[in-house]
């Protein structure tokens, strides 16, 4: 590994994989959490477009792919508020147009070829230059302040929009702000990951760190840890095995996250059983009942809140066998237990 570093266009891709690894995640989070895993397809294939548009203006393509890219991003929120199309609609017309435009541009440009578009579909370790790295931290930094600064707003507005919008968020700019942080991620990891694969690196860390944790905090530091792991390695494995390193860095992104479930699974187990015995209650050794709740034994111990009355089960049962009016006895006892506070699930009736 360390011989990597005696290359110089290795020591740039490294240095673009990790600026990748830390970016990538840290919007992908906020994609997972509304339910658009599939939103960085769509923007990567719009930003292949202004790719093959650099190519015919012979300029850098990192910038008209910027661009164009979140002019997408831009036209696609504006569809999803204005326009009578769902927001998936709007991100098939742009998937579609996306590459289209792309492919048509290319083969129109002088300065381009199918070849050409191929690093920038799948990466390419050997061709990042050195103003790639430049605009490539460029705009990591503004990903990361975006994601990083405003953190509690878009969290707010990716777990419920309406009650964001109550409390007086911008809703409709953060939403923007986000369509356009997405917009710009893509175009950082086309370099290192490459379009077709870019939302990979933007989910898969974030499905895996979910996994192992329960919090927003805890599943974006994660997540950025694991984005790194996978984009470092990738890319050294990409050197050593010569493939693309869009396809090494996603290959171990999904061995990872097999790995983190398998390991993760047992622990949510335990954790989910321990949960349920803490809110079921616990009888202290000696038969007592811890305090504020007192046993049941229509229920073999079970523990119910006190005062909560006895369980209408227990009542029901106390009528006087071979009554003929059993059925009513019971079901008087029945609503009494329930107008004292108790019901069936050990006392969660209302109270003053």
């Amino acid at each position: 590994m360390i011989e990597l570093l005696d290359y110089p266009f290795m020591q740039r891709a490294l240095l673009a994989a990790l600026l990748v690894g830390v970016a990538a995640p840290a919007v992908g989070i906020y994609l997972v959490q509304r339910r658009q895993a599939i939103m960085g397809d769509g923007i990567g294939h719009v930003a292949l477009t202004g790719v093959a548009l650099g190519f015919l203006l012979n300029t850098s393509p990192v910038w008209t792919a910027v661009l164009v890219a979140s002019l997408g991003a831009v036209a696609m929120e504006l569809i999803r508020w204005y326009g009578k199309a769902r927001g998936d609609l709007a991100l098939a017309m742009l998937f579609y147009g996306g590459m289209a435009g792309g492919v048509l541009i290319i083969n129109l440009s002088p300065n381009g070829s199918n070849a050409s578009l191929t690093t920038y579909l799948f990466g390419s370790v050997t061709t990042v230059s050195g103003s790639d790295v430049v605009a490539i931290v460029c705009l990591s930094g503004f990903v990361l302040a975006a994601s990083l600064g405003l953190r509690r707003q878009l969290f707010a507005v990716c777990q419920d929009e309406e009650f964001a919008r109550v409390t007086g968020l911008p809703v409709r700019l953060l939403n923007l702000l986000l369509a356009l942080t997405a917009a710009v991620t893509v175009t950082v990891a086309m370099r290192v990951v490459g379009l077709l694969l870019v939302s990979a690196l933007m989910v898969i860390p974030v499905a895996a760190a979910q996994q192992a944790t329960r919090g927003f905090a805890g599943t974006l530091g994660l997540s950025v840890l694991f984005g790194v792991a996978v984009t470092l390695s990738g890319t050294a494995a990409s050197f050593y095995a010569d493939v693309p390193p869009g396809a090494s860095i996603v290959v171990l992104a999904i061995a990872l996250f097999g790995l983190v479930t398998a390991l993760a699974a047992p622990l949510a187990r335990r954790r989910a059983r321990r949960d349920r015995d803490a809110r079921a209650g616990e009888v202290l050794p000696d038969g007592e009942a811890a305090p504020g709740t007192q046993p049941d034994a229509s229920r073999g111990g079970a523990v119910r809140e006190a005062g909560a009355g006895p369980a209408p089960e227990a009542a029901a049962d106390a009528a006087p066998a071979g009554d003929a009016r059993s059925g009513t006895a019971r079901g008087r006892a029945s609503v009494a237990g329930r107008d004292k506070g108790g019901d069936a699930d050990g006392g969660r009736g209302f109270r003053a």
